[in-house]
């Protein structure tokens, strides 16, 4: 079975990574295995001029992976932007319970829009979604939520995406 993707959508600077910082600690504590992926629409650079990995990208390497105790990084060249199923099924393994992804709103995934009074309104569409988190009024036929209502709304997420069950070696470890 594919593990679920739920996506946090809005404005720039309306708090998407910090509630989903709130979110995963909620998903965690009730036994929750969490991957996010985040959607950089602007471009990002990750690795630092002179290290062996980016002097590694320089020469040449299309991918470029790093390796240490407890830690795996890798940046790779994509030709186009990637779908997040696409990333689940390339780089996560089904060991996870969800995916939750930060951005992607016109994707069609399921969502929660995050919408914040200083930063003005976003096209919100309603295929696909689960919730609003407000701090100002949002008349939808979705559960709204104050921004403070993180429990809730990882409550609600569990309700939608329930845990997978889990094997007797998987227990163990």
């Amino acid at each position: 079975m594919a593990i679920p993707i739920v996506c946090f959508v809005g404005r720039s600077n309306s708090g998407k990574t910090t509630f989903i910082e709130r979110v995963i600690p909620e998903l965690v504590r009730a036994g929750y295995k969490v991957a996010t992926v985040k959607h950089a629409g602007h471009g990002f650079d990750l690795d630092t001029e002179g290290k062996d990995s980016w002097r590694h990208k320089q020469a040449g390497a299309s991918s470029v992976v790093i390796l240490s105790k407890g830690s795996m990084a890798m940046f790779a060249d994509v030709s186009d932007q990637m779908k997040v199923e696409e990333v689940r099924d390339r780089f996560l393994d089904g060991t996870y319970d969800l995916i939750i992804a930060e951005g992607w709103k016109d994707e069609g995934y399921p969502k929660i829009v995050i919408v914040r009074e200083q930063v003005g309104e976003i096209p919100i569409s309603l295929e696909g979604l689960l919730a609003v988190v407000s701090d100002k009024p949002v008349d939808l036929n979705v559960p709204v939520f104050d921004l403070n209502e993180v429990p809730a709304v990882a409550a609600l997420i569990m309700k939608q995406f329930p845990r997978r069950a889990r094997s007797e070696h998987e227990l163990e470890a």
